[in-house]
């Protein structure tokens, strides 16, 4: 008696089941492939975030950037070699004892002041300094017709030190003496402050005062420098353009610290109108100026540069 033998299994599987199942492998992939994604697009905004966050937007400042900058501009057709070199010495031999730099930028450099007065190339050339030196947190102005008496005094901790600016700032003072309407703000932090003055019987000093670094400087010394404010032919150039922006820039004057005249600011001659005696150098202040000496034919600017050179040289100035 023969049996039918079993029906043979086809070695070929249905296509619907082929079908089906590649459908299910491409769903899973392509589902893989989108988690994969999202994990790694949160991992790399994660790593965005926290590098924002620990880096907090600054630049890496190199190693061995000085902390400040003093910047003398020199006038090369009005001043001899000699004395350009002892104003050189002057500045670097200060700036070696605290770790700081300098920079002597010349007035022939920036033929942008055109037919302004020669004074105006003081703007562009800290405008210079910042680029050149663009990590280094304050640029000190000092003119050239000026002496730093006393090296021993660190510029943060005589000054520009948040704690120190909050003792000596000078609240709601009238900008303009004796009685500019617009005064500086009585509640400003020392953080806060960016642009340091001195001011005399005249007005606001330019021979002697501190900016510091950053975006505000920019804008500063910009608006500072507006062809504008130069045509305006400011009976003191850039002096009265100074007073006017500060007077009418809230921007400016929010950021504006003055500081009592004796300590960055004083001089050597007794002008009454300039403050008189009470602005006069003594034995142990930080800078002496001498202001007035190159517009007043009377005066040799190097003559009295020297007397208080030998000064400092005999140990007699701090």
């Amino acid at each position: 008696m023969h049996f039918a033998y079993p029906p043979r299994k086809s070695s070929h599987p249905p296509a619907y089941s082929a079908r089906g199942q590649s459908r299910s492998l491409s769903y899973n992939q392509r589902r893989q492939l989108k988690i994969g994604a999202i994990i790694l697009f949160s991992l790399l905004l994660l790593i965005l975030i926290l590098s924002r966050l620990f880096s907090n937007g600054a630049e890496r400042i190199p190693p061995g950037t000085p902390e400040v900058v003093i910047v003398t501009l020199i006038d090369e057709e009005n001043m001899s070699k000699e004395y350009i070199a002892k104003i050189k010495e002057n500045r670097r031999d200060y700036a070696a004892r605290h770790g700081y730099t300098t920079f002597f930028p010349t007035i022939s450099s920036y033929p942008s002041i055109n037919d302004s007065p020669r004074t105006w190339a003081l703007v562009p050339a800290l405008r210079h300094a910042l680029t050149v030196y663009p990590h280094s947190t304050y640029f000190f102005a000092l003119s050239p017709h000026a002496l730093i008496m006393n090296p021993t005094l660190n510029l943060r901790t005589h000054i520009f030190s948040p704690k120190t600016l909050e003792k000596v700032m000078l609240r709601e003072k009238p900008v303009v003496p004796p009685d500019s309407v617009i005064k500086t703000f009585g509640n400003l932090k020392g953080d806060r402050i960016d642009l340091i003055l001195t001011q005399d019987g005249e007005g606001l000093c330019q021979g002697s005062f501190i900016v510091k670094n950053g975006e505000w400087a920019r804008f500063f010394l910009d608006t500072w420098f507006d062809p504008l404010y130069r045509s305006y032919n400011f009976q003191k150039a850039e002096a009265h353009a100074l007073e006017h922006i500060v007077q009418w820039h809230p921007t400016i004057l929010t950021k504006l610290a003055l500081i009592p005249h004796r300590l960055l600011n004083t001089y050597n001659v007794d002008i009454a109108s300039r403050g008189g005696k009470d602005n006069l150098y003594k034995e142990g202040d930080f800078v002496v100026r001498l202001v007035g000496c190159e517009t007043d034919p009377k005066r040799s600017c190097e003559d009295e540069f020297d007397e208080f050179y030998r000064r400092l040289k005999k140990g007699k100035g701090g």
